[in-house]
């Protein structure tokens, strides 16, 4: 089987790059052929069979694109595969920029017209702005093979939408952690309080963050702020700002293992970032969300419980492995 992965990998953001690894863990069966905005990996390494997982570009999307990458790489290799597996994520959504649902509409497209498999994994989907964001995201559902979501609130926005399966699941993400390997709030030397911000943090995410602190600092021998995309410029400043008025050290984990450390000793966590909640999550840690908008993603993962959403992902998880290899894991 081969299978192209497409996400949001490559452009620096730890939460993308561990639904990646995700992915190239959970289904070792599978040949992972990664999309990726920054592919790393040659082509040419990959038919020579030296490379275990192999990326190449996005599809372009724009005149530069098409001028400056091997984009006929990634045509050939989909014209040579299975399928594409869209992989975990909010890539249908035009919250940030209509420019996404666009571009994941793109590849999706090619894929039809290729007559492969379009698979949605794991997906968080919407919400929408735009008519043109709601209806690109729509193709790409009513084409798909199987879709599989990660929220409630996708599966109710696309409960009209035509589709042959749709599983609601969790963010797979949550498996990588190791719950028995956490410190338990009784056993930390130190108590922590862990703020992790986004490079477009809103102001209610700051005020949320001082009242907190205000309330509960007695609690708590330090503040550390944790960037997931550090190398983003409007990251940097937003935690450079946060670390003076705070007065806390700034950790930049590059994988979830490091980010698994940068919390053992928390006591409690404030986030913007999706994956700072799944984290957080996953290692039995208090936390608290501030959503960007209503009805947005960190509000789907408030109150869910750790063992509900491990029930969850391995659904999901167990149906993802049907459509991959339905002669292997029939229906």
């Amino acid at each position: 089987m081969r299978f192209l992965l497409v996400g949001n990998y490559g452009v620096g953001n730890l939460g993308d790059e561990m639904l990646r690894e995700y992915f190239l863990k959970a289904f070792p069966e599978v040949e992972w052929i990664v999309i990726s905005a920054n592919a790393g990996c040659p082509f040419d390494q990959l038919r020579a069979g030296r490379l275990q997982v192999a990326e190449v570009p996005r599809l372009p999307f724009g005149l530069r694109s098409f001028l400056t990458t091997p984009w006929w790489r990634t045509l050939f290799t989909l014209w040579n595969s299975d399928g594409m597996v869209f992989g975990g994520g909010t890539l249908l959504t035009d919250i940030e920029s209509i420019k996404a649902p666009m571009l994941w509409w793109w590849h999706a497209f090619w894929a039809r017209l290729f007559r492969k498999k379009i698979i949605l994994a794991f997906q968080g989907i919407g919400p929408f702005r735009t008519r043109a964001g709601e209806w690109c995201s729509r193709w790409v559902v009513e084409h798909a093979e199987c879709v599989i979501v990660r929220d409630d609130k996708s599966l109710k926005r696309i409960s009209h939408w035509k589709n042959k399966k749709c599983v609601q699941s969790f963010d797979p993400a949550i498996s990588l952690f190791d719950k028995e390997n956490s410190i338990s709030q009784n056993e930390r030397t130190k108590k922590v309080f862990i703020i992790i911000p986004r490079a477009n943090a809103t102001g209610m995410f700051l005020e949320s963050s001082r009242e907190v602190y205000e309330k509960r600092k007695a609690e708590w021998s330090a503040v550390r702020i944790i960037s997931l995309e550090p190398e983003d410029a409007a990251e940097q400043q937003i935690c450079r700002r946060l670390s003076r008025e705070f007065h806390a050290l700034v950790t930049t984990p590059r994988t979830w293992k490091e980010l698994q450390d940068a919390l053992q000793d928390a006591s409690f966590l404030i986030t913007q970032r999706y994956h700072g909640a799944i984290a957080a999550l996953a290692m039995c840690i208090p936390f608290v969300t501030v959503p960007q908008m209503k009805g947005d993603k960190l509000a789907s993962i408030a109150h869910i419980h750790r063992d509900d959403a491990m029930r969850k992902m391995k659904e999901g998880e167990a149906a993802l492995r049907c459509v991959l290899s339905p002669s292997v894991y029939p229906l």
